[in-house]
C-alpha cells in the first residue's frame, strides 16, 4: 500500500457537513468507499476506508468529513501500474490541539509514530498531510513560535521513522484568529524545507461557525492535495 499520515487539528480531522455537534450523513461520491482504500484503525488494524475517517480518532468532539477521502480517490487512478497498489490512511489528527501538543515526546506526536511505525507493516509511507494552526493563532506567543515549531516537528518525524526526506504537504490557513491568522499563514508559507510543499485553504467555503471547512469545501481541499502530491512526488517515483 501507499500509505499516508493524516494529522493536525479539526480541519484535518473533518468537520465537514457537522452542524449543532451532529454531521449529517452526507458522502459526497469524490468521498466514496472504494476497496482499494483502507484506514488504520485505532486498534491498529486495517479495515475500508470510509467516512468518517478520525471517528475513532478524535472521538471528544463530532467527525464529518475531511479531505483524506478525496485524496485517496483522487491518486488511486494514478498509481502505477493501475490495480496494483492501495491507499493506506492513517488518521492522526485530534481537533483543538495547537503545534506544542505535537512535540516529540507528546501523546499526540507518540501516538502519530507509533500508528505510523505500525502501518509500515504493510506499505510504505508516502507522505504527511498536515492542517494545524488555528488553535496557535489564538495566542501571540504561539504565532511567534509558530514556524520553528511546525519545522521542528518536521525534522523529528522524518528522524524518528528513519525516512529523512519524507515529503510533508501542509496546508495554509483558510480560517482562524482575524488578529494573528495571517501571521501564522505567513509562517506557514515561508516554511522552505527540501520535500516541504504547502496547499493554501484560503477562500474555501466555511461552515456557520466561520472556522471549519464545509464538505464541499473539504473535497476540493483533498483533490488539491492529491494534485500537490502527484506533481511533486508521485511522477518523480513511478
Amino acid at each position: 500500500m501507499r500509505i499516508f499520515l493524516l494529522s493536525g487539528q479539526s480541519n484535518m480531522a473533518g468537520r465537514g457537513g457537522v452542524h449543532h455537534r451532529r454531521w449529517d450523513g452526507v458522502v459526497p461520491a469524490e468521498c466514496a468507499p472504494d476497496p482499494s482504500i483502507l484506514r488504520l484503525s485505532a486498534a491498529l488494524a486495517w479495515e475500508e476506508a470510509r467516512e468518517p475517517l478520525h471517528a475513532d480518532i478524535d472521538t471528544t468532539k463530532t467527525c464529518g468529513v475531511g479531505p483524506g477521502m478525496a485524496f485517496a480517490r483522487a491518486i488511486l487512478p494514478r498509481l502505477q501500474p493501475p490495480g496494483t497498489a492501495g491507499v493506506g490512511l492513517v488518521p492522526c489528527a485530534v481537533g483543538g490541539t495547537a503545534i506544542r501538543e505535537w512535540a516529540r515526546g507528546e501523546h499526540l506526536y507518540e501516538q502519530m509514530v507509533r500508528r505510523a511505525r505500525a502501518a509500515t507493516e504493510c506499505g510504505e509511507i508516502e507522505a504527511v498531510l498536515w492542517y494545524q494552526g488555528e488553535s496557535d493563532a489564538e495566542s501571540d506567543a504561539e504565532t511567534a513560535a509558530y514556524q520553528g515549531n511546525v519545522e521542528r516537528l518536521i525534522a523529528n518525524i522524518r528522524a524518528d521513522l528513519g525516512m529523512p526526506h519524507l515529503p510533508f504537504i501542509q496546508v495554509a490557513l483558510a480560517s482562524g484568529n482575524k488578529r494573528n491568522i495571517e501571521k501564522v499563514r505567513e509562517a506557514q508559507l515561508s516554511i522552505n524545507l527540501l520535500n516541504v510543499v504547502t496547499v493554501d485553504a484560503i477562500g474555501l467555503p466555511l461552515n456557520e461557525d466561520n472556522l471549519h471547512l464545509t464538505t464541499e469545501a473539504q473535497v476540493k481541499l483533498g483533490e488539491s492535495l492529491a494534485q500537490t502530491y502527484i506533481s511533486n512526488f508521485l511522477q518523480a517515483t513511478c
